[in-house]
Parts: structure tokens; sequence; C-alpha cells
């Protein structure tokens, strides 16, 4: 087996794992699930979830994956030594190739708009022309073309490829993204978007509690990558004296920031040319956007820039997703990485090809089935690290970990009981609301709290008996 492949630096892989976070899921998915859920109602819940759930729960696949030195199907395999590790692993490799193949499809709407900003060929009908461009054969085209930009990147493996990509086109990200805040800031009429946007709204939030938990609990998840095993395969990358603590801090805080700025571009703007950013849906960013840059002095430089900035991001976070898959074939079948990446990725066309001809599929996946993947991911994660691991949790959050060191096991407690009941809660919201199911606050939280226990006392039984029936094999012998 080739030598396996690994990160040049520590801030390769930050930059990396920054860039798969900040993707469309702070630039596309969250402006319009802000806008369409409370805006400030929305963006306090969400910053919540990601600092009780996603930091700790992005710290937990990050133990996972240095611990394991494998992609998720090998990882979790060796670290439960039983087979319902494997179906985890092969559920994530999987729910990574559900992304991927809507995540081109609006990569391929990104890169269309970036060729058609500098002329503004869609200025004069942007609906029409969305409507147009987002499903049919040209959506397909483009998916693919987009699809094929990502696979070249994988290709070059991590050091080569991903790191040094990550490099470039994460700052540039950013540094677009900070220049359009600070020009949406001198528009007039931004007035009432930054106030629907960061005033809090707490009669809002009181009314719609339920429903906005549901989707601010999945948009964290969605942008931080959580539930997929892509944060565990970077991890597994990692050298044992990298803080897994400090690294996890930084990049939540820096994914957030970056979706909080998007949010300072795209609501404002909408608002200053009396655009509702709430009624678009997922085509906000490509009809309501195209709007506002149509009647703007420069819009077609203004369009470019940004569609430029979430092209790049797009990318980022496809990298991501892909080498999973990618990683996994080159781990556990010693596929080389060439073959590898050319199966995944005809794959992926394939679906993606689906979803780009049917929206209704589109829309379905993109939503609801995402944030189931990604809350049944993750709960498996946090059953594992929570649950069995324990111990060896601990000591390898306390690798390199330096003055975070004492947070291990309040962290521990905290992913062992706290977050799977939160998950559990956020998941029978969506399962409540998929059936069209009402049910109360506290019967969801009760539901939670009791399968939470179940869940647990069912996996630790089976993994006492398994552990006492192999110490009886071994004293036969």
């Amino acid at each position: 087996m080739a030598t396996r492949d690994s990160w040049v630096s520590n801030v390769g892989f930050v930059l990396a794992a920054i860039g798969s976070a900040a993707g469309l899921g702070n630039i596309w998915r969250f402006p319009w699930l802000t806008a369409g859920n409370g805006g400030s109602a929305f963006l306090v819940v969400y910053l919540l979830i990601v600092v009780g759930v996603g930091v700790p729960g992005l710290l937990a696949e990050f133990v996972l994956g240095r611990l394991g030195r494998q992609t998720p199907i090998g990882a979790l395999r060796s670290l439960t030594g039983s087979r319902w590790g494997s179906a985890l692993g092969v559920f994530n490799v999987a729910t990574a190739l559900v992304l991927l193949s809507f995540y081109s499809v609006v990569g391929g709407w990104t890169l269309r708009y970036v060729l058609a900003s500098p002329s503004g060929a869609y200025f004069d009908q942007p609906q029409q022309y969305f409507g147009a461009a987002s499903h049919g054969l040209e959506a397909v085209g483009f998916h693919l073309l987009f699809l094929g930009i990502v696979a070249a990147i994988v290709l070059f493996g991590v050091s080569r490829g991903i790191e040094r990509a990550s490099k470039v086109m994460l700052p540039a990200v950013v540094l677009l993204l900070v220049g359009l805040a600070g020009w949406t800031a001198m528009q007039p009429g931004t007035d009432a978007g930054y106030a629907f946007y960061l005033g809090f709204d707490a009669e809002y939030l009181a009314a719609n509690v339920t429903n906005v938990v549901g989707p601010a609990a999945g948009q964290a998840l969605f942008t931080l990558s959580l539930g997929t095993g892509a944060m565990l395969t970077y991890a597994s990358y990692l050298d044992e004296d990298v803080s897994l603590p400090r690294d996890t801090l930084v990049i939540a805080i820096s994914n957030t920031f970056i979706g909080v700025l998007a949010g300072l571009v795209v609501i404002p703007l909408l608002f200053s040319q009396g655009i509702d950013p709430g009624q678009g849906g997922p085509g906000t960013l490509f009809v309501a956007l195209a709007t506002a840059f149509a009647s703007l002095p420069g819009g077609s430089v203004l369009a470019t820039s940004f569609f430029g900035a979430v092209l790049l991001a797009a990318v980022t976070s496809g990298i991501n997703l892909l080498e999973t898959p990618v990683g996994t074939l080159v781990d556990r079948l010693d596929v080389s990485r060439r073959r590898a990446t050319v199966l995944t990725t005809l794959l992926v066309a394939v679906t993606g090809t689906g979803l780009s001809l049917a929206g209704s599929a589109f829309q379905f996946v993109s939503g609801t089935l995402a944030d189931l993947l990604l809350s049944v991911g993750l709960f498996g994660f946090l059953a594992i690290v929570g649950w069995l691991l324990r111990g060896e949790a601990i000591a390898e959050f306390r690798a390199g970990a330096g003055r975070f060191a004492p947070l291990a096991e309040p962290w521990l407690l905290t992913v062992g009981w706290v977050l799977p009941v939160v998950v559990l809660f956020s998941l029978t919201n969506t399962l409540a609301s998929l059936a069209g199911v009402s049910l109360g606050l506290g019967v969801r939280a009760i539901v939670a709290v009791v399968g939470t226990t179940c869940c647990r006392l069912a996996v630790t039984t089976r993994t006492d008996d398994l552990r006492d029936l192999q110490r009886s094999l071994r004293s036969l012998r």
C-alpha cells in the first residue's frame, strides 16, 4: 500500500477545514434560511447551536479522525470493533455523496453566473434566467464543469491539491466578502436590512421557536460539515502534536464569521432595493441579488465579484465532500487516487445530473434529506466518542491540547449526554414536520431524552457483552 498523504502544515489543514465549512452553506444557504425564519431570531438560535453543539461536535469528529487514522469506514470499524461501526462509516460516505450531488448542481449555477455577470446577461429578466439555468440540460453541463474543477484539485492529493488550493481560495473569499460588505454599508436604504438581521426579535422567536430550531440546527451541521465524515477524513491526515481544541475553535469562529459576513452583504442589499429576501428560497441568491445588481451603478462588476466569491467557496466545500469517498477507496481498497477520483466523479456526475433535471427532487435532497442525514451521522459520532471510547477520546483530546487539556472531561460529558439529546430533538423536529405531525415542545424534549437514554443503554450493553465474550475467548486460549 502506498504511503498515506498528509498535511504539509497545520495552517493548511485549518484553511482547508474553514474552506470546507465556509462554502455554499454560508453564502448560499445561510442568507435565505435566515431571511425566511425571522432574521435575527434565526441568527441567535443558529449562533447558540454553533457554540453549544457545533464546536464540541466538530471536536468529536476530529478526535475520531486522528484516533482512527483512516477514512470513516475503516476508522469507525477499528475504533468500535464491530460491524455497526463499518455500517455508520458507509452511511457517512453515502451522505457525502448525496450532499455533493446537489452541491455540484448549485456550484454549476454559480459558475454560470460568474461567466454571465460581466455582460449582465441576466439583469433584464433575472427570474426567467434562473428558471432556465437552474434545471435542464444547460444546468447539467455546468454541474459537470464544476464537478470537473473539484475533481481536478482532489486528483492532486491532500498536500499538493487540497492544501495548496485552500491557501489561495479561502483568503480570496474573505477579502471579496469584506469589500462587498463595506460597499453595502455605504448604500442608502440598508437600515431596515440591518435591523431585520441584527436587531433581536424576542417576540418572533418566542412564537416560532420550534419552527426555527430545526432549520437552524440543520444549517449549523451543514455549514460545519458535521455528520458526513468529511471533517473526520481531514483530521485523519493530522499529526499527533496538533491541538485539536484550538483548531476547532479557530475553524468554528472563522466559519461563523464568514456566514455572518455573507448575511451582511445579502440581506441589507436586498432590503435597500425593496426586495423581500425570504421569498425566493434556494433561488434567493441568484434571483433577488441579480435584480439588485441590475439596478446599481457598476452592477456587473459587483455581480462578478460576489459570484466569484461564492464560486471559490463552493469549490473549497466540494473538495472536502469529494475527498471523503475518494480517500475511502484509497484507504480501504488500495485503489490509486487517480482511479478513485475518476470513479467517484462519474458516480456524482450521474446523481447530480438527475437532480439537475428534477426540481422537486433537488428541493427535497438539498433541504429535508440533507438535514436528516447530517443529524443521524453526527448522532453516531457522538455515540462512539461519548459512550464507547471515553478514556481514549479524552487522551486524544489532550494530545497537544496544551492549556485546553483541563476541558477534556467537561467536553466528554457534553458529547456523551447533552449533545445527543439536542441532536435527537432536532431530528424529531425534522421528522415530525416531514410527517405532518404536530408535537409540542415538551413532547419533543421527552422523546429526545428517552430516546438518547435507550440508545445509550443499548450501545453500551452490547459493547460490554462483546468485550466480555472477547475476554472469555482469550482465557480459553
